[in-house]
């Protein structure tokens, strides 16, 4: 199948590691042009080099930007670097690592407020960048990717299932909005994927219970009907797919790449 994807601008937020990595190399690899972030420019230049090195050939690198997007002048930076760099934007990825772990009365205000600008007011503020060129060029896709708490909330991540959840409330929002000028827009969640936040996840799971990681790994994976936990490269493809220009009438959408594991309709 052809994705469409070739030559296409795309930007894909904290992409140096994890999930948001494996997505900016699956887009470097149906020829997309790719512009990468991360907070810390080593990993941000390790990202980009292990993503060449991957995919092998003569496929340039993807660019690159350091950006906290938790910052709104780091983000203005960033997308009019993006413009500059890549002449337009067809397709943003919204991305973010997770907030603390804990239980309602474990966190204060400043803890709600910086999970806040993590993991919604960031996308609200990429999204705001990028929609203006969108409709310029007459099209465009965005990507937001949450969390498996979008169907079933997870125990211990209420910060996580607070605004995991926001996202989803604004994706359908700009998905009616925009349609009508083919900007689609949709809501991706891994549910346990082999990522350094699920490990950090069981580690914190196993000292609240006293167990191993590895126990807390193979007790969740008897819950999971494959039986494994995911890969990000798993994930990644599903997000291409839906950010694609191969996709031209799914929008609005959330869905969740989890190996069967959420049981909510």
């Amino acid at each position: 199948m052809d994705l469409g994807l070739k030559g296409k601008r795309v930007v894909v937020l904290a992409s140096s590691k994890g999930i948001g990595q494996a997505i900016a190399k699956e887009f470097v690899r149906e020829g997309a042009e790719v512009l990468i972030t991360s907070r810390d420019p080593e990993h941000l230049l390790e990202a980009a080099q292990e993503i060449k090195r991957e995919i092998g050939g003569d496929v340039p690198g993807p660019h690159t930007e350091v950006c906290d997007i938790t910052k709104e002048e780091d983000l203005k930076s960033l997308f009019e670097g993006a413009i500059d760099k890549l002449g337009g934007i067809d397709v943003l990825i919204n991305n973010a690592g997770g907030p603390p772990a804990g239980s309602f009365m474990d966190f204060e205000d400043e803890d709600w407020q910086k999970a806040f600008e993590l993991n919604l007011l960031s996308f609200i503020r990429a999204t705001r960048y990028v929609l203006p060129h969108m409709k310029e060029a007459g099209e465009g896709r965005i990507l937001n990717i949450a969390s498996s708490s979008i169907k079933e909330p997870i125990d211990g991540l209420i910060l996580s299932n607070t605004f995991r959840n926001g996202i989803v409330g604004l994706s359908k929002s700009l998905a009616r909005e925009y349609a009508g000028e083919n900007i689609l827009v949709n809501t991706l969640g891994p549910g346990r994927i082999s990522t350094d936040r699920v490990e950090e996840l069981d580690q914190v799971q196993a000292k609240r219970r006293g167990l191993s990681p590895e126990e807390v790994k193979a007790e969740h994976e008897t819950r999971i009907p494959a039986g494994r936990y995911g890969t990000p490269d798993e994930f990644a493809r599903t997000a291409v797919f839906l950010a694609s220009f191969a996709n031209t009438y799914v929008t609005g959408q959330s869905f969740v790449v989890d190996g069967g594991a959420v049981k909510a309709l």
